[in-house]
């Protein structure tokens, strides 16, 4: 490779400002986490959440690593709307998080007694939004400068961790809700309020 393209170098940019998006998300999950614990929340699917930290990392590496490594080429035509996808996802994830408040996290912890959020930003339109942002940006940042093998990687191995992960945050919020029906039925003159999972997903 002779010189330095300044669009690869553009590109590894935008890259590396999403990985200090990223970071930002984990420390504010941190936060949200002890704030659900610290009120009786209880975390579901650790098993799977090591694989999903290594897949997220992964993809942004491949992203870079393809584009310089295989001389990906920037094609305007495919690199622009992926671009604008791409910041656009930003700000639905954003939205999404801010709707869901202390009780947004990217682990599934469920606290019980909290009624659940279904009208508030996206939530209002989609079931899992946050999960629609990740299927978009894991096609659109890589197609941006034409990582096309990252793309598809990436994409395929996340549907089968998004097959895992939306079954545990539904099994996690049935079973709260029923716990939740039974206490309050054995309980003279007792109501419960449902329980809501603290995650991306459905809250």
């Amino acid at each position: 490779m002779e010189g330095l393209p300044v669009s690869a170098l553009l590109f590894t940019g935008l890259v590396a400002f999403t990985a200090v998006e990223r970071l930002v998300e984990v420390r504010v999950s941190l936060r949200h986490a002890a704030w659900a614990f610290a009120r009786g929340g209880v975390e579901h699917g650790r098993g799977h959440y090591p694989f999903m930290v290594v897949l997220h990392t992964a993809l942004l590496l491949g992203c870079v690593a393809e584009v310089w490594l295989l001389d990906r080429p920037f094609l305007p035509w495919l690199g622009l709307p992926a671009l604008v996808l791409a910041v656009a996802c930003q700000g639905l994830r954003w939205w999404c998080i801010t709707s869901l408040g202390e009780r947004w996290n990217t682990r599934v912890i469920v606290v019980p007694g909290l009624a659940p959020i279904r009208d508030a930003g996206p939530y209002r339109y989609l079931r899992h939004p946050n999960y629609v942002v990740v299927v978009t940006e894991g096609l659109a940042l890589p197609l941006v400068h034409g990582a096309w093998l990252t793309a598809l990687l990436f994409t395929v191995l996340n549907a089968g961790l998004l097959f895992v992960r939306i079954r545990t945050e539904e099994a996690a919020l049935a079973s709260a809700a029923r716990t939740a029906a039974a206490t309050a039925a054995t309980s003279p003159g007792g109501t419960s309020s449902p329980a809501t999972a603290s995650s991306p997903g459905p809250s």
